[in-house]
Parts: structure tokens; C-alpha cells; sequence
């Protein structure tokens, strides 16, 4: 009966996942429930190596089934031999979220290379989300309270329904323009339904897209969305998000006093540190500066000098007493002294001095040259004197 009838041949069922088991064969075996019955599954390696499941199954999902309904003539049981399982409702949302997530995985919009660093001191804050609720209350109170002086923007945007991907980007690109230091986006928690706006693929590209770095906060802690693996960083909630974008202004104040006092305290041994290696410095300077030898050779030209000159002084002192000798044998030599004695010198009229009787002649001029004058005269004769006597 089962193999004749035609519906049963190709049927869906939907219902809850449960006795989930993967089997060593490649075989799926699991029951499909719902609050009015159950039928026991099995899916061959076969149908799933041909594109029959396109997630990893698991305990509790809502799935529509396809196959053929038969009975198990081992068991005598009829079950569903399915060929094909899909995610239903909130699990067909799962399966577009995991299919989005892995083609922007693929494309490089998750890579940390493309993540910018949020800030660490910000005057400006930018906040996407919706006006009213918790979630805005919280980002606001908790980043006043870090900084009461940091500027706050908010683009009120719709966070849930049909326009809500289109808004939040607007609202991105909004902030964008206001030039802020870093951005909020998100909103409180929710169902994956309520949170699907932040799972829309243009809003994963504006996140990429926007020059200013963003910090997701969506939803509570255990949820994730496509916004969170794109934004630059990921918060577990709002309050956190407001915490990793504001810096504490007090402790900021505390930092800067503590980078005071170390910065000076780094001068100071610094300082220290170089007048130390200055003086050895001027140490080696002053036992390896050619200063010190030059010193030395200048005192030792001054002795070389000193010891020249006494040298001199005394060369000069003994040809000054050899001179003053000479001088006084000069002296008894001089024509002078010998007519001071009473001699007299006698030359012809050219000057020529007359040493010998025979250098005139009788009638000659003759110059007289005595010690106050020179008397002129004639030759009148000549005598020739032997020894010292008239011949």
C-alpha cells in the first residue's frame, strides 16, 4: 500500500528535530515531532553527498523534510527516508544566516586586516539605534558616567521590521558625515526574527564600507549577527559597547598625573645618567686630548728655549770678552796709538806709504801724517841706517 500510493512517494514533513544520530555509515538517523505525533527519519550518505542537507543538523531545529514515506520490513515500522531537509521559520532564517555569513566570510569582509583600531581617547560619539528602549538608555547613562564631557550623537533608526536594514544604513552614513570618532550600532536582544535587520547584507557593507571604526552591540551576550563579524569590534551587550568606546575621564586624569611623574622621573635619571658620561667623558677627553701633549711640548720648547738662550747668552759673553781682547791687541797695533808714541806716518803724494829709501827720490812730495795734522815736505837726500845706525 505504501509503495503504490503516490503522495507518499514524494512528501514533506515538518517538525522538531530529536534521537539526532550521525552514524559511522554516513547515515543520518533522527525522529521529526511536533506536540501530536512523531515518525522516525533517516537520511542515506548518499542524498546528503548530493546537496540533500546544507547544514550541519541539530537536536531541537524546526525542519521540513522531503522524501518518500516506507515501510522498514526489518521493524515492520513505516518511516521517512528523506532526500531532502530544510531549515523551517526561524531555522530557514539560520540557514540564510549561515549562507550569508559564509559568502561574506569567503569575500574577506571578517578579516582582521581590514578591522581599524577603536580609538582610546574620543571626544565624539556616534549611535545607531532606536530612541526608546534599553538599549540606548544604557549606552547613553553608561558613557556619561565614564566621560561627562564626550559629545553624543544619536541617529534614531527603526531596528526591527522591513525597513530597518535600509534605516540603519542610512543612519551609518549620517554618522559618517558628522565626522565622529566612533560609532554604536546596535540594539537590545531579541529573537533571530527581531534581530534579522543586523543580518541583511547591506548592512554588512556599510559597516565594511564606513571609515570610521564600529562597535556592534546587538542583542544580549549569546547572540551573534553578521554585524558583529564585519564591525571593527564586537560588545556583548550596549553597555559594554559604551564602556570599549569611552574612556574613563577620571582615570585618564590619573593616567596623566602617573605619566608625569614617570616622564619626569625618567628625565631626572636621564639627566643624571648623561652628566655621569659627560664627566667621564671630559675624563678621556682630558687623558687622551692632544691638548695635554701639546702642553707638555710647549713647556718643553720653553725650557729648549730657556737652555738656547743661556747657551747664546754665554757664546756671546765669550766672543764679547775674545772681541774686547782683540781690540786691546788692536789697539797696540794702531797707527794712531803709534804717533800718539811719537812715530809718524809718511806717504808720497798718491797715499802710498813709504816703507824704504828707495820708493823716493830727491825732490819727492812727501805727506807727514803725525797724530794732529799732516806736514808736507821735500826730499832733500836719503841716508841708509844699519841695525838701528847711521851708515
Amino acid at each position: 500500500m505504501f509503495t503504490q500510493d503516490f503522495l507518499l512517494r514524494t512528501i514533506t514533513i515538518k517538525g522538531e528535530v530529536s534521537n539526532l544520530r550521525y552514524h559511522s555509515s554516513g547515515h543520518i538517523y533522527f525522529t521529526l515531532k511536533d506536540g501530536g505525533g512523531a515518525i522516525s527519519c533517516v537520511m542515506f550518505r548518499g542524498d546528503k553527498e548530493r546537496g540533500g542537507l546544507s547544514f550541519l543538523m541539530k537536536e531541537g531545529q524546526q525542519v521540513k523534510a522531503s522524501g518518500t514515506v516506507d515501510v522498514f520490513e526489518r521493524d515492520g515500522k513505516y518511516q521517512l527516508y528523506a532526500r531532502r531537509i530544510e531549515l523551517d521559520g526561524a531555522g530557514a532564517l539560520y540557514e540564510k544566516y549561515e549562507e550569508l555569513k559564509k559568502r561574506l566570510a569567503e569575500s574577506g569582509m571578517f578579516a582582521e586586516e581590514y578591522k581599524q583600531p577603536i580609538p582610546k581617547y574620543i571626544t565624539t560619539l556616534g549611535i545607531v539605534t532606536a530612541p526608546t528602549g534599553a538599549a540606548v538608555r544604557d549606552i547613553i547613562n553608561v558613557a556619561t558616567r565614564r566621560n561627562p564631557h564626550v559629545h553624543i550623537i544619536l541617529y534614531p533608526a527603526i531596528v526591527q521590521g522591513a525597513e530597518a536594514s535600509e534605516s540603519i544604513v542610512r543612519g551609518i552614513n549620517a554618522l559618517t558625515e558628522k565626522n565622529v570618532d566612533v560609532m554604536i550600532v546596535g540594539r537590545g536582544g531579541g529573537s533571530i526574527e527581531d534581530l534579522w535587520a543586523f543580518n541583511e547584507e547591506n548592512v554588512a557593507q556599510a559597516i565594511f564600507d564606513c571609515p570610521i571604526p564600529i562597535i556592534s552591540a546587538v542583542g544580549h551576550e549569546t547572540d551573534t549577527t553578521i554585524a558583529d563579524y564585519v564591525s571593527d569590534k564586537r560588545a556583548p551587550t550596549p553597555s559594554a559597547a559604551a564602556e570599549l568606546a569611552v574612556y574613563e575621564y577620571d582615570r585618564f586624569l590619573q593616567d596623566l598625573g602617573d605619566y608625569a611623574f614617570t616622564l619626569t622621573k625618567s628625565m631626572e635619571s636621564r639627566i643624571k645618567e648623561m652628566k655621569l658620561s659627560e664627566n667621564r667623558y671630559k675624563e678621556n677627553l682630558r687623558l687622551l686630548s692632544p691638548m695635554g701633549r701639546i702642553r707638555d711640548r710647549l713647556l718643553r720648547a720653553d725650557k729648549l728655549e730657556d737652555s738656547l738662550n743661556s747657551k747664546i747668552d754665554k757664546k756671546i759673553s765669550l766672543y764679547r770678552h775674545r772681541l774686547n781682547i782683540d781690540i786691546e791687541k788692536l789697539k797696540g797695533m794702531s797707527p794712531l796709538d803709534r804717533l800718539k808714541g811719537g812715530y809718524s806716518y809718511v806717504a808720497d803724494e798718491s797715499g802710498k806709504n813709504i816703507k824704504s829709501i828707495d820708493l823716493v827720490k830727491e825732490g819727492d812730495k812727501l805727506n807727514i801724517y803725525v797724530t794732529d795734522g799732516i806736514i808736507t815736505g821735500t826730499v832733500d837726500g836719503t841716508k841708509v841706517l844699519s841695525y838701528g845706525k847711521e851708515e
